[in-house]
């Protein structure tokens, strides 16, 4: 796009009014022109909160780890007063339960249905242009019955991904369990989650995003410890507008693995942007604050040494392009079955899940820094891995 991208962010103390939160919701989006014209033209839009996991953790009266519910008020308000859309909001939970009790409240008070995105009806979407990391996903068929999509994060650190805003959010969209799609750590893998998510983007591409930073959590995304940056941020692309506010957090949005907040895994801002979806270049962002960095003291966690987390990306590459190079033998025997490969050999396969979190926790006792890929054997690969993207990262890690 010619335009730059517009991303507005107003201090907004924790504990101010509802009222207060919404005059500030109001004014930092009034200036997203491209947002606005896009949701008033809109019949139908789904919203994807930060708000599915069924506990509540709570600092200073606010949400630590989901927006809040004064948040989710502020925005279904504004929706209401500038669109006539039919509004719709859809989330999913690794875990079954049922949905945060909070949060359905404040939907049912604005009449928003809520849709378990992890259930059916699904459809297969094709990334724009081809994905990053895989072509295709199945998601909940309500992004595709939409006209439009609006995406509200909590402001927090991410074990994995560094950060997790706007973008990150999005990864509530794919169904958690089979057979409805691909288990959660499927996408979760070393190496996949960074281009997954930036493939999502693409797909949902939300026209609005809005960031509470009233209150927010550093070191990880669940049982992290509480920060209060006291701001709200808005902006009319997802890259975008996650750039401003990584900067706001103290990180840089330019930067990249290994450097913190990015310990484990590629920067998935970065990689959008290299793919050509919105820019991590402040200068190309319309960009206006009242707000200096850093508003807390964000970084994320770092679990493992550095040492273990290159020999985890490194042998992840490696597990991946042995099954490109293989396939055609695993076709053969493990057809329509997941397998994982761990150090060359098929370690596990069946029709269902392995027992096993992500990247080198799947064997108990085993090195830590040699890590499991987990793969669905499909004769056609019609998912469309982008095998290229191991190829490349070895290369760089081999170097």
């Amino acid at each position: 796009m010619s335009e730059r991208y517009t991303v507005r962010a107003e201090r907004c103390d924790h504990r101010a009014t509802p009222e207060e939160i919404y005059r500030t919701l109001e004014r930092i989006t009034e200036p997203l022109t491209r947002s606005w014209e896009r949701l008033e033209r809109a019949r139908r839009i789904v919203i994807k909160f930060n708000m599915m996991q069924p506990r509540t953790v709570r600092h200073a009266g606010r949400r630590q780890e989901l927006v809040d519910e004064e948040v989710m008020r502020a925005v279904l308000r504004l929706l209401r007063a500038r669109t006539g859309a039919t509004l719709t909001a859809a989330d999913t939970c690794l875990r079954a339960a049922p949905p945060n009790a909070e949060s359905a409240a404040v939907l049912r008070e604005f009449g928003v249905e809520l849709i378990d995105a992890g259930m059916p009806p699904l459809r297969l979407y094709d990334v724009p242009g081809g994905g990053n990391m895989f072509d295709r996903y199945l998601l909940t068929s309500c992004i595709g019955d939409s006209d439009e999509f609006v995406s509200i994060a909590k402001m927090k650190n991410h074990l994995f991904m560094g950060i997790t805003l706007c973008m990150k959010n999005l990864f509530g969209l794919p169904p958690p369990n089979r057979p409805e799609g691909r288990v959660r750590h499927y996408f979760h893998h070393a190496i996949r989650l960074s281009y997954v998510l930036p493939d999502l983007a693409m797909i949902a591409d939300p026209c609005l995003n809005v960031i509470d930073g009233l209150v927010g959590q550093q070191g990880s995304e669940w049982g992290g410890r509480p920060v209060v940056p006291n701001a709200l941020i808005a902006g009319d692309q997802t890259t975008a507008t996650d750039a401003c506010a990584a900067f706001l957090m103290g990180h840089d949005p330019a930067g990249d693995w290994p450097a913190p907040p990015f310990r484990r895994d590629r920067n998935h801002l970065l990689v959008a942007a290299e793919r050509g979806y919105g820019t991590v270049d402040l200068d190309r962002i319309d960009f206006r604050t009242d707000l200096q960095p850093p508003l807390a003291q964000f970084d994320s966690d770092q679990q493992d040494p550095p040492p273990v987390v290159a020999s985890i990306r490194r042998t992840a590459c490696e597990q991946a392009l042995f099954y490109r190079d293989e396939r055609e033998r695993l076709v053969e025997r493990y057809a329509g079955q997941m397998v994982v490969l761990r150090d060359r050999e098929v370690v596990w396969h069946g029709a269902d899940q392995p027992s096993f979190q992500s990247h080198g926790h799947f064997a108990g006792g085993a090195d830590p820094g040699s890590a499991s890929f987990l793969k669905m054997v499909d004769p056609d690969e019609r998912e469309g891995e982008a095998f290229g993207v191991y190829e490349r990262l070895l290369a760089g890690l081999v170097a």
